[in-house]
């Protein structure tokens, strides 16, 4: 009532009162933590969005090598969001980025095993988890923190590896022994794995011969239907192949094998054996990526013709060998793969040699090739002879990339 005793009516409700559950959702979902706490305290509505599974099911945790204030947040802030919102979690991503000392590394390790356990205990639905780059192997991961850390791990894995569909531990850097102990977790009390896609490229320390390890092979033989499966040439093996063969045939589609010139890479694997599971394995993609091995004997050794090759990386950073060609592998070992390559990055310094006809050629056999990404010195015709090309309909090229310098003669 006012003054004179008339009725007064409210004023309009305030826009944001009656927005839609599904527009709240998606302001909250681009909310960062601070912001989404703040926001819960305005109204019960408010509150209860805040609590909604949605918004948790995916988080990536980013933890600084560097020492500092706002850095020692991270760490804190890892920790309560797991106790407050670990039960939605589905989809993790742990980042620790460049650790500067052994007191930051033993930091990280004291979270993750809190942060671990916690988790352990409070989420029984996450699906994915990865934990890249770690480098177990260098200076600053002293042995009992990196005991402790592993012991972290494989004890959240024995409980959550019955329902994770995707592990990704690249960079891990450990030894085979360490290595099978944290993939034989995924398999605790049961004698398979479920893991469909599996990331383990650089996982054991550089100089490994992984492949000639049976406790390797068996470990790899809890694997059951792998789609998916990313790891170094060192550990490939005719035993690896027939395990794959015999485990995942009905469902593996992808292989990302990387060889780099630090990691033996002189085993002799049987053509028979690629074939045995290209034969079984009817939509196996394999996609090859290769650091410094530049060699036509290296690479043929490797590259059998019984592989489904889809893709091929060739990297030689900026180092020149004028007693080393690459036209024996241009125009004798990669058309072996013209019915099956689709992708090819090159990079490599040939100031020493021309091979504008030879890449040409090979782009026109290649029927499948749709992208081509390069760095290397090039004459400004072959960029025109293959844009020609292409507008005859004569390769099938979509990308072209030339990212290091082309000549103009």
């Amino acid at each position: 009532m006012d003054e004179e005793g008339q009725l007064v009516q409210p004023q309009d409700q305030s826009c944001w009162a009656t927005l839609p559950d599904v527009c709240l959702h998606r302001i909250f979902w681009w909310l960062g933590d601070e912001d989404r706490s703040r926001a819960a305290l305005v109204c019960r509505k408010w509150n209860q969005m805040m609590y909604s599974a949605d918004l948790w099911r995916y988080r990536t945790i980013t933890f600084s090598g560097r020492p500092s204030r706002v850095h020692a947040y991270e760490f804190e802030s890892a920790v309560w969001y797991v106790k407050k919102f670990g039960r939605y979690l589905e989809h993790l991503e742990i980042n620790f980025l460049n650790p500067y000392s052994v007191v930051l590394t033993r930091k990280f390790q004291v979270t993750m095993q809190g942060l671990l356990s916690c988790l352990g205990k409070r989420n029984s639905r996450l699906k994915s988890l990865s934990i890249q780059h770690l480098e177990l192997d260098c200076l600053v991961w002293r042995n009992s923190i990196r005991r402790l850390f592993l012991k972290s791990l494989s004890s959240f894995l024995n409980k959550t590896g019955k329902h994770l569909d995707y592990l990704n531990l690249k960079g891990a850097r450990l030894t085979v022994e360490q290595g099978c102990h944290i993939l034989n977790s995924l398999s605790y009390l049961r004698k398979e794995s479920v893991v469909s896609e599996l990331n383990i490229e650089d996982y054991f320390s550089h100089h490994l011969a992984v492949y000639s390890s049976p406790q390797f092979n068996k470990t790899m033989a809890t694997f059951r239907n792998l789609v998916s499966l990313t790891l170094n040439y060192n550990c490939i093996s005719d035993e690896l192949l027939e395990n794959l063969c015999e485990n995942s045939a009905g469902t593996l589609w992808r292989m990302n094998i990387k060889c780099h010139v630090h990691d033996p890479h002189g085993q002799v694997v049987w053509g028979m054996s690629w074939a045995k599971l290209a034969r079984y394995a009817t939509n196996l993609k394999v996609n090859f990526s290769f650091e410094k091995v530049m060699q036509y004997e290296r690479l043929a050794r490797i590259l059998l013709r019984e592989i489904p090759i889809k893709s091929i990386s060739l990297r030689n950073c900026s180092s020149s060998n004028p007693d080393w060609s690459m036209k024996p592998t241009l125009t004798g070992l990669l058309p072996t793969f013209r019915h099956t390559l689709q992708k090819l990055t090159f990079e490599f310094n040939n100031n020493h040699e021309s091979l504008d006809e030879e890449l040409h050629l090979l782009i026109l056999s290649c029927r499948e090739l749709f992208y081509f990404k390069i760095w290397a010195f090039l004459d400004v015709r072959f960029v025109e002879q293959v844009l020609k090309s292409q507008e005859e309909g004569r390769c099938a090229l979509r990308t072209l990339k030339i990212v290091f310098g082309v000549w103009v003669m």
